[in-house]
């Protein structure tokens, strides 16, 4: 089957780096699946579920928005955060999603704040939903 390499940085350093056969991110204009043979391009993502085939193994990651570099045999994923459904802790992450809700509820915010607060959830939820489909996958 065919395949292209796929690099996953974040400021951490490498999340992952292999041969893939399909990739889907969350791009700001909707969900972007890549093949090999791609077209160049660069894509802005958002915060979302990140999707790469492997071996016929579908793998998800969660990511924090950032950067997409797409050529035919390489991608280039520059990511804020990446994380692999295996190595999400699910108790903690429901956890701290609690915990920002209830603060999120209390108090007068300025729209920074709110809007700092709402990515932050929505990250929470992203983290959660990728460790649910790790576990299904």
């Amino acid at each position: 089957m065919k395949s292209f390499h796929l690099e996953i940085v974040t400021p951490d350093g490498p999340t992952f780096k292999g041969e893939v056969e399909a990739l889907v991110l969350p791009a700001w204009e909707g969900q972007l699946g890549v093949l090999p043979g791609h077209e160049p391009m660069v894509a802005v993502m958002k915060p979302g579920a990140m999707r790469f085939t492997r071996e016929g193994k579908d793998e998800w990651l969660a990511v924090s928005g950032g950067f997409a570099q797409i050529g035919p045999k390489k991608v280039i994923v520059l990511a804020e955060t990446a994380e692999l459904a295996a190595a999400i802790d699910t108790a903690r992450a429901k956890a701290s999603l609690g915990s920002k809700q209830q603060a999120a509820t209390h108090g007068v915010m300025s729209d920074d704040q709110i809007n700092r607060m709402q990515t932050t959830l929505l990250k929470e939820l992203v983290r959660l939903k990728v460790a649910e489909k790790g576990r299904k996958g």
